[in-house]
């Protein structure tokens, strides 16, 4: 099962590393929890719309939520959409830098 996503995950602290870089970050939690706090520059759009969610250019997607399970379903079906979507390994719940937001 998990080897579909070997390669499409990063930790947490591999995403602080490339933040100076302006990659694309997609957090699929919902709105609320979004508001609560995100990581500065992410675009929220949540797993229950990700149909919707249209990528950027050529680039990878760095998709997020609270804990790694809803990401991981959104990356799967941005694959299928031929999106390079990549899953954020421990979520919000592991991401120890800067977060905007906290504001309902």
């Amino acid at each position: 099962m998990f080897s579909f996503f070997k390669g499409n995950a990063i930790s947490t602290t591999e995403l602080q590393q490339k933040l100076a870089s302006k990659p694309e970050i997609l957090d699929v939690r919902e709105k609320t929890e979004f508001a609560a706090g995100h990581i500065p520059g992410a675009k929220n759009n949540p797993l229950g719309k990700i149909a919707s969610y249209k990528a950027k250019e050529n680039q990878p997607v760095y998709v997020i939520c609270q804990s790694g399970m809803r990401s991981r379903q959104a990356v799967k079906k941005l694959k299928a959409k031929g999106i390079d979507a990549i899953n954020v390994k421990g979520g919000m719940s592991a991401w120890r830098g800067e977060i905007r937001g906290g504001k309902l």
